[in-house]
């Protein structure tokens, strides 16, 4: 049994991961610390809530501490839980920059412990779906890729008055499809950045397009709070044809409605939500079908943890991955532009 606790209680801990820790066999979740008793979250029956941090450190019970706070708070939290010598699982941005990462794996290492990131963006459906098609052959070789999380939220760029990197769109969304970028196509032999701020300088990030290359393969992944119609969530273009999925996944969907993953349908695409592969046959001919969506499942988040820490397998997400998403975090600022 891996036995976990959390420290944060808000949004990420009770959305994000307890639907999916909770369900996962060989877990359990035995405490969750917050600085404060009031919840707008309903407690979970049998888990210890406490405002004492030491409940988590000097419980021996305790194998994983997820950290599930704002990311200005990560790196701190990460480095005090291994310190405690306690494996650690990270909400994302990982850290702030790609030297606290560094710091924070080497620091595991030494004493022989796990510290991860939280990837669950690797178990969307669309992601799956579009890696079905690409290895199916079916739009022949790869040419381009195009990746949208787009939003029409103008008021939350609007009521932010200063810049910050750790709340930037980058940092908050781009730590999804980069992630998806990196962990199936690898390191990128270059990237262009266009990261921008669109209502001028000195207020929030709320734009950015990244085009990464590889040999003859762009992937492009972008990004609006701006986007009154969304963009497709993926389009793949191949020589022989080409694959466009609108849908995003719907397990955050489901999760908003506090529709769980106990239910049989939780997160799975109905055929109005599947993508269409358009492409021409060895005969020449036309087809254009319907692709029935793979499932998504953040649960296999906590089976690999269980894996790692419990049966000794590779970790799920590689520690240079991490670094390398947060050096094209950083820089992504640094190019940054009004």
């Amino acid at each position: 049994m891996l036995t976990v606790a959390y420290i944060g209680n808000g949004k990420s801990t009770n959305r994000y991961h307890l639907p999916f820790s909770l369900k996962t066999k060989n877990v359990k979740v035995k405490t969750i610390y917050s600085r404060h008793e009031n919840s707008s979250w309903d407690k979970v029956p049998g888990v210890h809530y406490t405002t004492n941090l030491e409940d988590v450190w000097n419980d021996p019970e305790i194998q994983l501490v997820a950290i599930c706070l704002p990311g200005s708070l990560h790196f701190e939290f990460a480095k005090l839980s291994l310190e405690k010598g306690k494996h650690t699982l990270v909400e994302k941005p990982f850290t702030e920059t790609a030297e606290e990462a560094r710091e924070l794996f080497e620091l595991a290492k030494s004493k022989n412990l796990l510290v991860q990131c939280y990837q669950n963006r690797r178990y969307d459906s669309d992601f799956l779906t579009a890696q079905k098609v690409i290895e199916s052959g079916v739009i022949g070789e790869l040419l381009e890729v195009e990746m949208h999380y787009d939003y029409f939220r103008p008021e939350v760029p609007e009521n932010s008055t200063e810049f910050s990197a750790s709340s930037s769109y980058l940092y908050g969304h781009g730590c999804h499809t980069i992630d998806q970028v990196l962990s199936y196509f690898g390191d990128p032999d270059s990237i262009h950045y266009d990261v921008r701020q669109l209502l001028g300088s000195d207020r929030m990030n709320d734009y950015f397009d990244l085009d990464f290359y590889y040999s003859k393969i762009k992937v492009s992944v972008k990004s609006s709070y701006f986007r009154i119609k969304p963009r497709p969530s993926f389009v793949l273009y191949g020589k022989k044809g080409m694959f466009i999925k609108q849908e995003k996944d719907r397990q955050e969907e489901h999760l908003k409605l506090f529709y769980m993953p106990t239910n049989a349908d939780f997160g799975v695409d109905t055929p109005d939500h599947y993508g269409t592969v358009t492409y021409m046959d060895a005969d020449g001919l036309y087809h254009e079908e319907k692709v029935i969506s793979e499932i998504g499942d953040y649960s296999h988040v906590y089976e690999g943890l269980y894996e790692s820490i419990i049966n000794g397998k590779d970790k799920t997400v590689k520690d240079e991955e991490t670094i390398r998403q947060l050096e094209i975090l950083e820089e992504g600022i640094q190019n940054m532009k009004p």
